[in-house]
């Protein structure tokens, strides 16, 4: 049953996927996401619907515009296909946990995570389009997972998270402009939200994942000189991926530190 829920989200994040391909690429331009329908960039032509089927068509017209010829990249299907494989992944592990009324929450984070992730890489910022209706959208979602639960208390937590990583980054942004902009700190309270309440060592893992992951991914460019000191890096990418680490992770990761130390 679980194969069969998870190879059903994956049907859905392709479909996500597809969609946040249209959002990636409208979104900073000012477009509209709805109409108009999506067409060759080349020659203008709309694309068909046999022609639009998630990383299939791009197999099929062997990554090819049918009309004009022009080569169509490869992001696209691999985000439709990291869409589902996270769509896929994210199932499991709510499954596992037994909080089913949580899993759109966290599908709908996933989504927008990818999607800012994208958009923070090719233009260095993080809509206010995406990012700000995050927050009412949140709530909602994890309000309607605490009714199942009973666990008003986790409505708190998630409260204080969002509050905490909000107030952390604003301070850093004050404390030091250059690093980084006022869209982190606004997708900060958002992953907070989402962090606290999932519990205290899914927020503190998953703030702390992202400065080691960014670190990390900033050391490499260094080395290989991809990237000057004073160079700019989007922080966003590193912010979404230490909340995922939290999130998927947390409470096993500070077990697994608390005892390495002695504290557990």
């Amino acid at each position: 049953m679980t194969a069969l829920i998870a190879a059903l989200a994956a049907l859905l994040g392709l479909a996500v996927g597809s969609f946040l391909n249209v959002v990636v690429w409208r979104i900073p331009q000012g477009a509209s996401v709805v109409s108009p329908p999506s067409a060759c960039p080349v020659c203008a032509h709309p694309i068909r619907a046999r022609d639009n089927i998630p990383v299939l068509s791009w197999l099929l017209l062997r990554a090819r515009c049918r009309d004009c010829g022009t080569p169509i990249s490869a992001r696209y299907p691999l985000v439709e296909a990291a869409t589902a494989l996270a769509f896929a992944g994210v199932t499991v592990s709510v499954l596992q946990s037994a909080a089913l009324l949580l899993l759109p929450a966290l599908l709908y984070l996933a989504a927008i995570s990818i999607a800012l992730a994208l958009i923070d890489l090719d233009t260095h910022t993080l809509p206010n389009i995406i990012v700000l209706p995050a927050y009412p959208v949140g709530v909602l979602l994890l309000v309607v997972a605490t009714i199942a639960s009973g666990e008003w208390g986790d409505l708190l937590r998630a409260s204080i998270g969002a509050a905490a990583l909000f107030a952390f980054y604003l301070v850093l942004v004050l404390v030091y402009p250059g690093g980084m902009g006022l869209g982190d700190v606004k997708l900060a309270g958002v992953l907070g939200l989402f962090l606290g309440y999932l519990g205290w060592p899914a927020l503190i893992v998953g703030a702390f994942a992202a400065f080691v992951l960014g670190g990390l991914y900033a050391i490499v460019l260094l080395i290989t000189r991809r990237v000057a000191r004073t160079g700019g890096i989007p922080f966003g990418p590193w912010l979404l991926a230490g909340a995922w680490v939290g999130i998927l992770g947390g409470s096993p990761l500070a077990h697994g530190y608390l005892t390495l130390v002695g504290l557990d």
